[in-house]
């Protein structure tokens, strides 16, 4: 197998006005192998004599589906391969997202939790509390005696 020539149209840039830097990475295209066609006629005038001519046509139809066999078995490795790595990129992606989201939550709540807490303490004068329910907890906060609960003002005037 030969690496990648210089003439080759994929590793080379298109134009030759732009600088572009080559490509230092080899693709799959890049590794050929380094036969030529005279090599191929010697190939088969050997395959000839050693098989003979009446095997010969059966034999070079079986390495041609083993070829075809095995190069779809390169291919679907392949898939598979590009396949988990696209999944774990996704699971990690769904992690940040995630993390991400909780971060936001917790610093929305905090927020929350810290504008009421001063709403609070700026309605109500320091001396009397009363109750307040904040995320399903109470709290005890500072309230006038002027403010009582609806049911017990009407037992008080009855």
């Amino acid at each position: 197998m030969a690496a990648c020539p210089d003439s080759c149209h994929r590793c080379t840039p298109t134009s030759q006005t732009t600088q572009a830097p080559r490509n230092t990475s080899l693709t799959p295209h890049c590794f050929m192998f380094d036969i030529g066609f005279s090599e191929m006629v010697v190939i088969g005038m050997v395959a000839l004599i050693v098989i003979g001519p009446e095997k010969l046509p059966k034999v070079a139809r079986t390495v041609g589906i083993l070829l075809g066999r095995a190069q779809r078995y390169v291919n679907d490795v392949k898939s598979d391969i590009n396949r988990q790595i696209q999944v774990e990129e996704l699971k990690q992606l769904q992690e940040q997202m995630t993390q991400q989201a909780r971060a936001l939550e917790n610093s929305i709540k905090q927020d929350v939790h810290s504008v009421e807490a001063d709403l609070n303490k700026s309605i109500a004068p320091p001396g009397d509390t009363f109750i307040v329910a904040v995320d399903h907890q109470s709290t005890v906060v500072d309230q006038p005696a002027a403010m009582e609960p609806p049911a017990a003002a009407e037992k008080t005037s009855t």
